[in-house]
C-alpha cells in the first residue's frame, strides 16, 4: 500500500477528470486553482491551445477581500471577460479541487455573470 500526500491524490483526481474533459472554441473550460491565498482561473480553448481570459487574486479589484467574497467577485470578472470574448457557455473543470466552499462561490459567480456553466 502506498501513501499519498494530499496534493498527490488531488492531481491525481485532476487528471482523471481532465481526460473527459475538453474546451473548445464555442465552448471553452474554466480550470480552476485554488491555494489557501486565493483563486485564480482561466478561460481555456484545449484543442488550439489558448487561453481565452483569465483572473487571479493578485488583481487590485480582488485583494483585501474576504475568500468566500473574492471567490464569487472573481467569478463575475471572469465572465465579463468571457462575454468581451465571445464565450456565453463553458465547461467547468474543478481541478481535482471538492466542488465546496470557494470553488462553488467562484462557480456560482460565473453563472451571475451570465455564463452558462
Amino acid at each position: 500500500m502506498s501513501l499519498k500526500s494530499p496534493p498527490q491524490r488531488r492531481l491525481k483526481r485532476r487528471r482523471r477528470v481532465r481526460a473527459k474533459i475538453t474546451g473548445t472554441a464555442q465552448r471553452p473550460r474554466i480550470s480552476i486553482f485554488r491555494s489557501n491565498r486565493g483563486i485564480t482561473a482561466q478561460l481555456v480553448d484545449d484543442i488550439a491551445g489558448h487561453t481565452l481570459a483569465a483572473v487571479s487574486w493578485t488583481e487590485a479589484e480582488l485583494r483585501g477581500k474576504a475568500p468566500m467574497e473574492q471567490a464569487g467577485e472573481a467569478g463575475r470578472l471572469l465572465a465579463q471577460r468571457a462575454a468581451a470574448a465571445g464565450v456565453t457557455t463553458a465547461v467547468f473543470d474543478r481541478g481535482g479541487y471538492q466542488y465546496h466552499g470557494r470553488v462553488k462561490a467562484f462557480a456560482e459567480g460565473v453563472r451571475e455573470g451570465g455564463v452558462t456553466v
